[in-house]
């Protein structure tokens, strides 16, 4: 009589292979990863808000003026913003000019500190929130001409922070694109239809 042997094929209850485990072990070790990458950004940008808070907040003391500083962490970047004072709007200036200037100072204290390039934005009297809604309205509404009539649109010399509002209203609108063309100061965004 002649016995036979089978080989038995894997089953799903066997136990899984070294290979199996160390791609689990190498999968989670690069979440944990991610996620620590991710909480040492926001630790850092929460770092910033609070040298910038304290720089601003002794800045307010030497000129006397009233404000609160709020600090948050919104799309990769700190923001600082100062609210409440009736002598804030003189730390926005014409056409926010004052506000740059300052938002660069402060930006270079927080560089003094960390010794990395800080991308704070900084925010008084919601002058910068206001700002953007008009500025979205313009883009949209240019947008829109531009579309209807054909003919490429350009507008004034804006700020980087100005343009980049503008360019993100533009890119809403289906049928158009828009550039940045010049030199700083006098950059300006131009509208064309697709």
């Amino acid at each position: 009589m002649s016995e036979t042997v089978q080989e038995s094929s894997p089953s799903a209850a066997e136990p899984e292979t070294d290979e199996t485990t160390e791609a689990t072990e190498t999968e989670e070790t690069a979440e944990a990863a991610e996620k620590s990458e991710v909480s040492n950004t926001e630790a850092l940008l929460v770092q910033e808000g609070d040298i910038a808070g304290d720089y601003l907040e002794r800045l307010l003391d030497l000129l006397d003026y009233d404000g609160d500083i709020d600090l948050d962490v919104e799309a990769g970047r700190a923001v600082v913003s100062i609210d409440g004072g009736e002598d804030l709007e003189k730390l926005v200036g014409s056409r926010g000019q004052v506000l740059e200037s300052l938002q660069e100072l402060t930006r270079l204290a927080v560089q003094q500190e960390t010794g990395v390039r800080s991308r704070l934005m900084l925010d008084v009297a919601g002058w910068r929130a206001g700002r953007r809604q008009e500025l979205t309205e313009l883009g949209r509404s240019t947008a829109e001409g531009v579309l209807e009539s054909g003919k490429e649109a350009r507008l004034r010399p804006m700020t980087p922070f100005e343009r980049k509002i503008i360019h993100d209203a533009v890119a809403a609108v289906d049928g158009v694109h828009s550039e940045s063309e010049g030199e700083e100061p006098n950059r300006k965004v131009v509208v064309f239809k697709s």
